[in-house]
């Protein structure tokens, strides 16, 4: 069986997405046997030099025409084209692989996690740092109780793209579009990260306060003399605290000089500590029992999550790896009819958390989550 597969946007997460299908065959041979079929964006032009660059057989200008001939929707558009092709998908039976947030609103979140629960077709939120080798490898300590009670947990993701003044504006900048700025694109993977490793142990999110700010008030729209006012956030900084009574932190920013895509999270239990950073994304540092430090440890062995299916141990993996295991998870469930996680109602969850932040910051107060 051949999965036909529509993908909608062929920017930045559409090279990402068509690069890991490209090389399923090539690294699992289990994979199901994927085609790339429909390329789907608003300029005919510039779709078709991407569809023959990222190697799919048809282009569309209207998502509408596709769903009924594919076998798998992708929706990699800006978050405001998140809802309406995801739940008409899901509609037509259609499993879809949406891009994080799962929405620019709750609102939106709430009729996307219906639609997913109403269909019989497989709801997957595209975070694609769940497949992490090293973090795997992190999640399997927690779970098998390797630093005892989890007590604290911080987690960051800080960027330098926003930080000139002069830097132009884009749909990342605009509340309609976005919903938000540091907060959904960068806080989203922190939230969810945090789950997905501690969520077993220390439950959901269930009060946080939350700041959020904005530095440059307008941008210059480029290749005019005009200004478009900037409506997200360039930062946000928020406290947690955990079901189980854990402790959160969180934090990201777009305006940090010196950080390029420097993703961090530290989680503290009663018989050890974690510490990750996606600019060392092959290491793990652990300290466990009665280690007097951390330990580095290099996940590239062959018994590590994933890695058997690449290089010889020590020849590390990067950025883009992630995406094709998470392509072989989602792909491989859609062929079987498993389930997948992280799921339409685990992005539900982090959106609610990103939702509060948002409620707190209005308010002055920490807030319930739920």
């Amino acid at each position: 069986m051949t999965l036909n597969v529509a993908v909608l946007g062929y920017r930045f997460m559409g090279k990402a997405h068509a690069n890991a299908l490209a090389r399923l065959p090539m690294f699992f041979p289990d994979a199901p046997d994927v085609r790339r079929h429909t390329l789907i964006g608003r300029d005919e032009d510039a779709l078709a030099a991407a569809a023959d660059r990222l190697g799919f057989a048809h282009t569309a200008t209207d998502w509408r025409e596709v769903i009924d001939d594919v076998d798998a929707f992708y929706n990699l558009g800006p978050n405001h084209v998140h809802a309406e092709p995801s739940i008409a998908a899901l509609e037509a039976g259609v499993p879809v692989l949406c891009e994080k947030p799962l929405a620019p609103t709750l609102a939106d979140a709430v009729r996307m996690r219906d639609a997913a629960e109403s269909s019989d077709a497989l709801a997957a939120c595209a975070f694609n740092y769940r497949f992490v080798p090293a973090l795997r490898y992190a999640k399997g300590l927690i779970d098998d109780g390797k630093i005892g009670e989890i007590r604290q947990i911080r987690a960051r993701y800080l960027q330098d793209w926003l930080v000139d003044p002069d830097a132009p504006w884009s749909w990342r900048n605009d509340a309609e579009m976005a919903g938000s700025g540091a907060l959904g694109d960068l806080g989203a993977h922190s939230v969810d990260l945090a789950r997905f490793l501690v969520g077993e142990q220390a439950g959901g999110v269930d009060r946080i306060s939350g700041h959020l700010q904005t530095f440059t008030e307008e941008r210059p729209v480029e290749g005019s003399d005009e200004t478009r006012p900037v409506t997200v956030d360039d930062a946000y900084t928020a406290q947690a605290e955990f079901e189980s009574g854990a402790m959160a932190t969180f934090e990201a920013s777009r305006v940090t000089p010196g950080h390029k895509n420097d993703h961090s999270v530290t989680v503290h239990g009663t018989d050890g500590s974690l510490r990750f950073s996606l600019e060392r994304l092959n290491e793990l540092e652990v300290m466990t029992g009665d280690a007097r430090g951390y330990e580095t440890v290099l996940v590239t062995d062959e018994s590590d999550p994933y890695v058997e299916a690449w290089w010889p141990p020590g020849h590390v993996l990067g950025w883009e790896h992630t995406f094709v295991h998470e392509n072989y998870e989602f792909l491989s469930a859609v062929a079987s009819g498993d389930e997948f996680s992280p799921s339409f109602a685990d992005a539900y969850a982090v959106q609610e958390v990103l939702d509060a932040i948002e409620r707190s910051d209005e308010s002055g107060e920490w807030v319930s989550v739920r």
